[in-house]
C-alpha cells in the first residue's frame, strides 16, 4: 500500500509563510499527478494545487500568486510553498496521489495523507 508522510503545518501569523512536504513510498504504480487538497471547518474538500507526471501545473483562484507546488520526482515528494497567508487558508492540508497500474487496461488508483493542520492566525 502506497504511504503519504506529510510535514510542514503549523501555525503561522497572517503574512506568514509555510512549506509542506508530503512524500510517497511504497510506490509500486505509475504516478500520473500529485497534489493537495484543504478541507476548512463546515466546507467541503477543495483542490489547492495539482502537478502532474509532464509538470503541468492548476491552483486554486484564491491562491494563485501566493502558493507554488513543486515535485521532486526521483524522491516522490511534492511541496506546497505558501506565502502571504490569510486567515481563510486555514485548513486541513491533505496530500493526494493519483496512479495507474500496470494491467491493460491499467487499473485506477487514489491515494490520500492522513491531513496536516495549517492554522493562520494573530
Amino acid at each position: 500500500q502506497v504511504q503519504l508522510v506529510e510535514s510542514g503545518g503549523g501555525l503561522v501569523q497572517p503574512g506568514g509563510s509555510l512549506r509542506l512536504s508530503c512524500t510517497a513510498s511504497r510506490i509500486t504504480s505509475i504516478v500520473k499527478a500529485m497534489g493537495w487538497y484543504r478541507q476548512a471547518p463546515g466546507k467541503q474538500r477543495e483542490l489547492v494545487a495539482l502537478i502532474t507526471s509532464s509538470d503541468m501545473t492548476n491552483y486554486a483562484d484564491s491562491v494563485k500568486g501566493r502558493f507554488t507546488i513543486s515535485r521532486d520526482k526521483a524522491r516522490s515528494t511534492v511541496y506546497l510553498q505558501m506565502n502571504s497567508l490569510k486567515p481563510e487558508d486555514t485548513a486541513v492540508y491533505y496530500c493526494n496521489l493519483d496512479a495507474i497500474g500496470w494491467g491493460v487496461p491499467p487499473e485506477k488508483y487514489n491515494y490520500w495523507g492522513r491531513g496536516t493542520q495549517v492554522t493562520v492566525s494573530a
